[in-house]
């Protein structure tokens, strides 16, 4: 079924966020980030959430699957950090009054705590700031399928991963992107079991894969 990009959806993801009550994580050494992920109008108004491959060349997590976000600026909000990172790697402004909640803070095996905030999107040119980010894309809703879980051969927690719609994947890399791994594919699931379905899911323990730890 389709999800369309309408206002009563954009009510029932701030209901279901205004029900949530997210596990913050105590930085304990670790840098202060948040991303953004941002609901938005794909082909023919599907509501999508807006994903960037990063530019390979990044000292950090280059070629990797994320949402618009980066450190924290001393002084800024989770929310502030956010809306700003959207401005500066897609060249998307939103406002304040945009943010419809937000979801479990997220400690990475890269040295940060990251804090996802849900935004509602606009239709909009985008436009990828090539420094950080190599290429965007919406990925709808409904194309979101249910994310696999393997032990990873290194110990932990399970390796959760979600594989990606044939429609988002990045041209003559497309066999080398086909799967996104948490940190971001677990925010992805969260975000749609607790905004979308109302579901009061947990992914923190969730493990990363070795190439995210860098």
């Amino acid at each position: 079924m389709v999800t369309a990009f309408t206002p009563a959806l954009r009510e029932r993801l701030r209901g279901h966020l205004a029900s949530f009550e997210p596990t913050p994580e105590p930085a304990a050494g670790r840098r202060q980030a948040a991303v953004a992920v941002v609901v938005m109008p794909g082909d023919d108004r599907r509501a999508s959430v807006l994903l960037t491959l990063r530019a390979r060349g990044l000292k950090r997590h280059g070629g990797q699957w994320a949402f618009p976000g980066g450190r924290r600026d001393s002084g800024e909000t989770a929310a502030e950090t956010a809306l700003r990172e959207l401005v500066e790697e897609v060249g998307l402004e939103l406002a304040a009054d945009d943010v419809l909640g937000r979801l479990d803070d997220y400690p990475t095996r890269s040295g940060f705590v990251i804090r996802p905030v849900v935004v509602w999107g606009r239709e909009a040119e985008l436009v990828p700031d090539p420094r950080e980010v190599a290429s965007v894309h919406r990925v709808p809703l409904d194309a979101i399928g249910a994310p696999r879980f393997r032990r990873p051969p290194f110990g932990g927690g399970p390796l959760l991963s979600l594989e990606l719609p044939a429609s988002i994947r990045p041209g003559r890399f497309a066999s080398l992107y086909t799967t996104m791994y948490a940190p971001t594919a677990a925010i992805l699931h969260q975000f749609m079991e607790v905004a979308v379905h109302g579901r009061d899911t947990r992914v923190a323990h969730f493990e990363q894969p070795r190439f995210a730890w860098r």
